[in-house]
């Protein structure tokens, strides 16, 4: 396990105590609070062009500028609500430990480095149950009434071996319904109970955030929930069934009131996509549901009966990548475009990325696969535990190397970043992969999608439709040597 510097510790524990008790001051005394992140700001500033001077156009720096300024104004309406001790204390001492200090870790990063000549994946992704209370159309996971499931002490090994082999101190819990999980006796708040030198994600339908839940997320403090809306009543129930829509926002009033930090999880399809980021949506629930995130996923033609038909238009898909950063830029909101934001991560980030940064994900099966969205698994994480291997073995298995090698020709050979995702932007060279390396399908569905020659056709035509409209975007604003305003663009796509 990583050792710690005694000293450090003591300093850190103090400096994290201090910061949780001023905190409720900052919050009730404005000019505090806003000369904080006023200092926040000027310092962001004063790096800004010196930052990933090497690796960063003016336009990719940015829009690293704009989304740290995203952050520093999320650290303000934080302090400017209630927020539950343990909450905030677990927000400090996981942003002052895992991303500023690093004590105790950055020996687990050096010699994994020296081993394997890169850094480790920077965060995990584990579903650790498929099991479901609902049974939404389009399913990703195709999630349900199931009993598959990893055994509590595998769930428990691998967020073990992540903290002692690769540094990792951040994990997303996904699925099924995570909140559905139970092993043993345990679910995913013990788990985050037991690792409180960790934060955890979970992305959730949040019906089954009830009191007693709340008031454990309440007293655990490292866990924020990601809640899932489809958009309004009538679209969200449609696609999970009567009443959730209610349901979710009964959980974001609980939350709320227990001071337990929450944020959105949203799937754009080719319905929903103007909806979803609509002023009327984004008021209503960052404004007056409190929601402090937003993720977007764009839908992708996996899981539950899948379909071409439901991706976003290449039209739609340039619209949400203007849209939010104009929500980043303007309304200073973090809304993360999982596929539009591949400026801010250097491009794609699945299976391990080889030059840091990147995350792998574990399935109920124990399968390994390179990315949530990526139903493919050359390795299974119980037959190498069962040998006696690690997590770095699952990650050192030459399909996921292949990838981390295309990333990095992709990258060196100045690629588009708005277009990083393998098998979405570039489905012809990801069948390449499958076709020399025979990766296992996860299900069914992935498994037809593999003999569906109209599938890979779709996604095919998809890329270069897309690919045409985002190029004169990518040479203009982050290629073309200088940054420009991505408003200034909003006449192109």
């Amino acid at each position: 396990m990583p050792t710690t510097n005694p000293v450090s510790e003591v300093g850190l524990k103090l400096a994290t105590e201090t910061i949780v008790r001023a905190g409720p001051v900052l919050g009730r005394v404005p000019p505090l609070r806003g000369a904080a992140a006023w200092a926040s700001k000027q310092y962001f500033r004063a790096i800004k062009n010196k930052d990933h001077a090497e690796s960063y156009s003016p336009g990719m720096q940015e829009d690293l500028f704009q989304i740290r300024l995203v952050f520093v104004h999320a650290l303000e309406r934080l302090l400017a609500q209630p927020v539950a001790p343990a909450a905030r204390r677990a927000l400090v001492r996981n942003l002052l430990y895992g991303s500023l200090l690093e004590q105790g870790y950055r020996d687990v990063v050096d010699r994994f480095q020296a081993q394997y000549g890169t850094r480790p994946p920077g965060l995990l992704v584990i579903s650790p149950g498929k099991a479901c209370n609902l049974h939404c159309s389009g399913c990703y996971a195709d999630s349900g009434t199931t009993s598959e499931k990893l055994d509590w002490t595998i769930f428990n090994s691998i967020i073990m071996q992540a903290k002692a082999l690769w540094g990792v101190r951040f994990f997303v819990i996904t699925g099924g319904e995570p909140l559905a999980y139970r092993s043993l006796g345990k679910g995913v708040l013990e788990a985050a109970e037991k690792h409180p030198d960790c934060y955890f994600l979970m992305y959730t339908n949040g019906t089954l955030i009830g009191k007693e839940v709340t008031e454990r997320l309440a007293s655990i403090g490292n866990i924020t929930p990601a809640i899932s809306v489809e958009g309004w009543r009538e679209r969200t129930d449609a696609r999970r069934g009567a009443g959730v829509f209610d349901q979710a926002l009964a959980a974001m009033a609980r939350l709320r009131s227990a001071g337990v930090p929450f944020g959105l999880s949203l799937t754009a399809t080719r319905d929903n996509a103007e909806e979803i980021l609509s002023d009327e949506f984004v008021n209503y629930f960052f404004e007056q549901q409190g929601a402090l995130y937003g993720w977007l996923f764009h839908y992708m033609p996996i899981g539950r009966s899948p379909t071409l038909d439901l991706m976003p238009t290449p039209e739609q898909r340039m619209w949400m990548w203007r849209r939010s950063w104009e929500l980043i830029r303007e309304r200073h909101l973090f809304v993360g475009d999982f596929w539009n934001h591949g400026t801010l991560s250097q491009g794609c980030i699945a299976a391990g990325r080889s030059n840091g940064g990147g995350y792998l994900h574990i399935d109920w099966n124990g399968a390994v696969t390179p990315c949530v969205f990526v139903p493919y698994s050359p390795v299974n994480i119980h037959e190498v535990f069962a040998r006696g291997g690690t997590i770095n073995d699952a990650w050192a298995h030459p399909f996921l190397a292949s990838i981390r090698e295309w990333q990095a020709a992709y990258r060196q050979s100045g690629g588009n970043w708005l277009a990083p995702c393998p098998i979405r932007d570039h489905h012809a060279d990801f069948r390449q992969l499958l076709d020399k390396h025979q990766p296992q399908p996860t299900d069914a569905n992935a498994r037809a999608a593999l003999l569906d020659p109209d599938y890979a056709a779709g996604l095919a035509a998809y890329d270069a439709a897309y690919q045409a409209l985002s190029e004169d975007v990518w040479q203009s604003v982050y290629d073309g040597g200088k940054a420009r305003s991505i408003q200034g663009q909003a006449g192109q796509g």
